[in-house]
């Protein structure tokens, strides 16, 4: 399969579950961890039938056809996370065709929903829940109904996608207080998660990736994989410019998905649990590269234009 990273296939009998598997870092996810083996439930509410409110044209379906057309092993079900009926039931089916659960990714990010730098007293009440709920509570959800069956067999691996690592948003205000709340909260249920999965010889992290150049990015920007460096580089020194300059440290999913495959196949990964790590600092680890061959560093690159002139700071340094 195009994106395996590594020579057989380490994740063989293991089970999988990555929600919000429709597009981006989840379906990359899903993909890689298929590639090393697995057999992967690709989970998110857009299905051929129906789109969900985000209106994009991914479907879970999409996901798994591209994994079983490359010889891997996928189910697509239609689930919204943020009913915990739903997810029960889908952790029921689970159980029942598999028997076991290894592997939880919870990817769902509610990004959808931000509006950038409005004060909480601005910010519509129903839009921040909506964010709140699907960026932070389809993780608590669905880790509640899960981790039953997950911790039932030693050296389950439960991942925490996130935005920000726990060093960076200790420091940092993210914009907006719902968004704040809900990738901090993401992080710390990984570290909580970690504690209680500990005694089972189970692992809890939280990742972030960096600046993640998905397709919804790709599109909110107005550029393509193949323009995308070229337009954020002439808008260095410009503020307010679309893509900002710092687009220029972006990274496809596949630096993340490498990045958690390698963790999911690494029998000392207990070493990580609790801990907040990043797609750069998994790469480093395990020797990974995106797909340019490029290691982006994003939040050591952003944290340095924060504190220098940006003509001081040169991306190649970074990346």
């Amino acid at each position: 399969m195009e994106g395996l990273t590594v020579d057989a296939s380490p994740l063989d009998d293991r089970i999988a579950l990555v929600t919000g598997a429709t597009r981006g870092a989840g379906r990359t996810i899903a993909r890689e961890l298929a590639a090393a083996g697995a057999h992967v439930y690709c989970t998110g509410r857009s299905t051929r039938a129906h789109a969900s409110d985000y209106d994009r044209e991914e479907t879970i379906e999409e996901t798994a056809a591209l994994i079983t057309d490359a010889g891997g092993t996928a189910t697509a079900i239609a689930v919204d996370h943020r009913d915990h009926e739903q997810v029960e039931s889908l952790i029921e089916r689970i159980e029942s065709e598999q028997g076991r659960l290894d592997i939880l990714v919870n990817d769902i990010g509610g990004e959808a929903y931000v509006d950038f730098d409005v004060p909480l007293w601005s910010f519509d009440w129903e839009r921040g829940m909506k964010l709140f709920e699907t960026g932070f509570m389809t993780h608590l959800i669905t880790s509640h109904a899960a981790l039953g069956l997950l911790s039932r067999t030693t050296g389950g691996l439960v991942v925490e996608v996130t935005d920000g690592t726990r060093e960076y948003n200790a420091h940092q205000y993210r914009s907006t207080v719902f968004l704040d709340l809900t990738k901090t909260a993401v992080d710390r249920l990984a570290f909580t998660e970690g504690h209680d999965l500990e005694a089972r010889g189970g692992t809890a992290v939280s990742v972030t990736p960096g600046w993640l150049r998905s397709e919804m990015m790709l599109d909110a920007f107005g550029v393509t994989e193949e323009t995308w460096r070229t337009a954020a580089e002439a808008n260095r020194g410009r503020a307010d410019a679309v893509p900002p300059y710092d687009f220029v440290i972006s990274e496809t999913p596949m630096l993340l998905a490498r990045g958690i495959a390698a963790l999911a196949a690494d029998p000392q990964r207990a070493l990580w649990n609790t801990r907040s790590t990043s797609s750069f600092e998994l790469a480093e680890h395990y020797g990974l590269y995106d797909v340019d061959g490029s290691r982006p560093d994003a939040w050591s690159f952003i944290a340095a234009l924060g504190s220098s002139s940006a003509d001081e700071v040169e991306v190649s340094d970074f990346r």
